[in-house]
């Protein structure tokens, strides 16, 4: 048994020593939040745009990404989940009953940014292997059997080779190890820029 997980530990230490420079960049990005995020707020804000932003001490999981993917990628969620609604309205949830864009709310919502990544970007199979999900790769999952919820996979790795993420489930934003604590429901990797 412990030939097996040393090989495990080995295979998840191999795919996370092939994260890109940009990979690692996005999770240091979320990283910085740990510590500055300290709470769960998911009041409707208006926001400017484009890179509106609640005040960084407080936010949701999706805050978490798009903090992330601004500061290292220059990514604006905000800007880009707007315009790809605009061109494609009808392939978004309609869980909101809206009939337009709404460029305060529509990025910080988990379903939108899973179609939005399952779009633009690389979308992976969903498995329980800790060596399918390497730094940077974002990963949704279902909390409490319908709370949507979004991740960021770590560079770091439990004692089993289990990767940790970086997320803000309710009391702000941390890393540890829960990839595997909820029902994953989607797996996401950035082209690269």
């Amino acid at each position: 048994m412990n030939k097996i997980l040393t090989l495990i530990i080995l295979c998840s230490s191999l795919i996370h020593s092939f994260a890109t420079a940009d990979d690692i960049a996005l999770v240091e990005s979320a990283r910085k939040q740990v510590g500055v995020t300290l709470s769960y707020d998911h009041a409707y804000s208006k926001l400017a745009y484009p890179n509106g932003d609640i005040p960084l001490q407080r936010g949701v999981c999706t805050d978490v990404i798009i903090r992330a993917l601004r500061d290292a990628k220059n990514m604006d969620l905000q800007k880009l989940v707007h315009e790809d609604m605009k061109k494609s309205f009808s392939s978004y949830p309609k869980d909101w009953q809206l009939k337009s864009t709404d460029r305060n709310i529509d990025h910080r919502r988990v379903p939108n940014l899973k179609v939005y990544f399952k779009r633009n970007h690389e979308s992976l199979r969903v498995t329980n292997k800790p060596r399918d999900y390497k730094p940077g790769d974002i990963v949704t999952s279902m909390v409490s059997g319908n709370l949507p919820h979004i991740m960021i996979v770590s560079d770091k790795l439990t004692a089993k080779g289990v990767p940790l993420v970086i997320h803000n489930i309710g009391s702000g934003a941390r890393e540890e190890d829960s990839l595997f604590e909820y029902p994953l429901t989607g797996h996401y990797r950035l082209k690269q820029f």
